[in-house]
């Protein structure tokens, strides 16, 4: 019985540990990706609000930002404004030459994607303007090249 009750309470505490976190699996209209890079936050002052990720399937590059249930369920005013992909000349490039696959947000739209864009041989990353409502956040993923 003991062992029973320890067994709930770890996945009690897994799922509570890991439910404020994006679980992408399909890109629109493309099926299952697979994420390249490692992920950004969007955040202030050590908290996160979003996850912001890369992904790769059916020959694109996807970017993709979840804001996580604590955040949307709490009723907080925010807005993932812009999404895309970020094109890089080579992976120390001061800045970006292209933003292919720009997808424009809602108020409080929990989860958006990028159109997919032909950009896999290109240095890339994930980009996102996210909006608290006082503040716009702009995050990028790490550069893939």
């Amino acid at each position: 019985m003991k062992r029973t009750t320890l067994i709930a309470a770890a996945a009690l505490l897994l799922g509570l540990v890991t439910s404020g976190q994006a679980q992408a699996e399909s890109a629109p209209g493309c099926g299952p990706v697979t994420q390249i890079g490692s992920t950004a936050y969007v955040g202030d002052n050590g908290q996160k609000w979003a996850s912001v990720k890369q992904f790769k399937g059916c020959g694109k590059n996807w970017a993709y930002v979840y804001t996580w249930s604590s955040v949307h369920s709490a009723g907080a005013p925010y807005t993932p404004e812009l999404i895309s992909i970020e094109q890089w000349a080579h992976k120390d490039a001061r800045e970006p030459y292209g933003h292919p696959g720009l997808k424009q947000g809602r108020y409080r739209q929990q989860e958006l994607w990028s159109g997919g864009t032909n950009t896999l041989g290109d240095c890339t990353s994930a980009y996102v303007e996210w909006n608290s409502g006082a503040q716009t956040y702009r995050v990028r993923t790490d550069i893939r090249c």
